[in-house]
């Protein structure tokens, strides 16, 4: 069994205030292709960084080969990053890019003296060595031949193995890859995918890469973490993790999903859809879960014998599938086939037991720390909102000075109590009015779950989420208002330091 090579041990990392890694573990093996797969700002380029050196963690340790790195500079760490930016010099040709790190490399030189004892020397390489490695470097990229081209005169795809030849020549141990086929157009990005993993094999050293591209990690990988909000959602093998999504975020991030609400109803058995189906994982009886069922996995039959009966409203031909949306009574569900059919025909869908997948719910509610101010609204999430603050204290009122009155006539003044805010998913509007609600923020999350959205809205400062569940269709990063009734927000005093005493 290959032994790790880069361990990542309760790594966090802020920059300034702002939590970009958080408690991130997990574990690279000598000679593995693996990929950091996520969406943009969700960390994965600086936990990269932090494994070449540009940056350092705040806290946790990165351990080479079982030493703990995290402090060592990046020149003396055996690793090389391939960035999504060339940085090849135009002045240069071919070979004087691939050749520039050699020259200014030392190595140790052993000798014997007249008298036979040895002694070491640190030279610079000669330059029969140099363009020994450099042409080794050429023939792995396939660009034998091109010593003497400017790169001026090369291709996107050639300047990146020009790029990675300059990488592989120092020979380092570990290879870091960072979002390196971004600027290739389509075509050529599939080429140079292919090309990476020939040149993996053939090397055998490890890769690590850096990807928000679901397709370039799946078909490269031996291993895939995926990362969201900084924090590790899944690590497993492609087709671990397609088959088997932690959460609902995986789920939808990795391929096409349909993502339902749904009800366990008794051993193996849940209800989504308004029907009740067979399925392999076990939860306990009337736990709320989210049921995922991949387009592929859905059959289609005739209307009569289908567990689920609805209306063609699209036929999408893919190349080597047909994308179905059938409308199941309120429900869209997607289905993927190599049959297409009508739009407007009536057919039945059914779904094997090992095509239904459950998983906890990623959300059930939204919870945030806040205080009462002296209006008796109170201010959380970079916001402030109307309020029952009488909820605190069952049978008080207000009275004119707004002071709280409680059954028995004391008065309390609220103003800066800390206390516990509880919304639910159910309870929010957003509007693009900014001034409309209590606070504002950029939406960015929407899960289709079949008859509703689920959106998140994250505040500017403060970066706090709002969750919540929606019939209208928004665009991610639009800017909004959130907006939740008076009465719909729950309010929990915390103890005061006294009474923590």
């Amino acid at each position: 069994m290959a032994e790790n090579i880069i361990e990542l041990k309760n790594v966090t990392k802020y920059y300034d205030d702002n939590l970009i890694i958080d408690n991130v573990s997990f574990s690279v093996k000598k000679g593995e292709f693996i990929t950091f797969l996520g969406p943009s700002g969700c960390g994965k380029t600086t936990t990269l960084r932090m494994i070449a050196g540009f940056d350092l963690p705040t806290s946790g340790e990165i351990l080479l080969n079982g030493k703990d790195i995290s402090l060592l500079p990046p020149n003396k760490r055996p690793v090389n990053t391939v960035f999504q930016r060339y940085a090849l010099f135009p002045h240069l040709n071919v070979f004087e890019n691939i050749a520039f790190g050699l020259k200014c490399k030392k190595v140790i030189n052993t000798y014997q003296n007249d008298e036979g004892k040895s002694y070491t020397r640190r030279e610079k390489l000669t330059k029969k060595e140099i363009s020994e490695k450099v042409k080794r470097a050429l023939e792995i990229v396939d660009l034998e031949g091109f010593e003497k081209r400017s790169i001026s005169t090369l291709s996107g795809g050639q300047q990146q193995r020009v790029a990675i030849a300059r990488a592989i020549v120092n020979e380092p141990e570990i290879l870091l890859l960072d979002e390196p086929l971004g600027a290739l157009d389509l075509k050529m990005r599939k080429e140079m995918q292919i090309e990476l993993k020939e040149i993996h094999r053939r090397l055998g050293i490890t890769f690590i890469y850096v990807t928000h591209d679901q397709e370039e990690a799946l078909t490269m990988s031996d291993t895939i973490v995926v990362m969201a909000d900084g924090v590790v959602q899944q690590i497993g093998t492609p087709k671990g993790i397609y088959d088997e999504p932690a959460n609902t975020f995986v789920a939808d991030f990795i391929g096409e999903s349909n993502i339902f609400n749904g009800t366990v109803v008794g051993e193996k058995k849940v209800k989504f859809c308004g029907k009740t189906f067979d399925c392999l994982d076990e939860f306990e009886k009337n736990e709320i879960v989210d049921v995922v069922v991949r387009p592929e996995d859905l059959r289609m039959c005739p209307p009569e014998e289908g567990k689920l009966v609805g209306k063609v409203l699209s036929v999408v031909f893919k190349g080597i599938h047909y994308e179905i949306t059938v409308e199941v009574g309120k429900y869209e569900i997607v289905v993927q086939s190599t049959e297409s059919r009508e739009i407007g025909e009536q057919i039945g869908l059914n779904v094997a037991p090992d095509g239904i997948h459950l998983m906890k719910p990623r959300f059930t509610t939204n919870i945030f720390d806040g205080v009462i101010t002296k209006r008796n609204t109170v201010k959380f999430a970079d916001g402030e909102f109307e309020c029952d603050v009488t909820q605190l204290f069952p049978g008080s009122t207000i009275d004119e000075e707004d002071y709280v009155v409680l059954p028995s006539g004391e008065k309390i003044d609220l103003t800066d109590r800390e206390v516990t805010v509880e919304v639910g998913l159910n309870d929010i509007t957003i509007s693009d009015d900014e001034e409309a609600g209590g606070t504002t923020g950029h939406i960015i999350s929407i899960i289709y779950k079949g008859d509703h959205y689920r959106l998140i809205v994250r505040t500017e400062e403060e970066e706090e989420d709002f969750v919540f569940s929606t019939d209208d269709l928004w665009n991610e990063n639009d800017y909004v208002s959130v907006i939740i009734p008076k009465d719909k927000i729950k309010l929990t005093l915390k103890p005061t330091a006294e009474e923590k005493k």
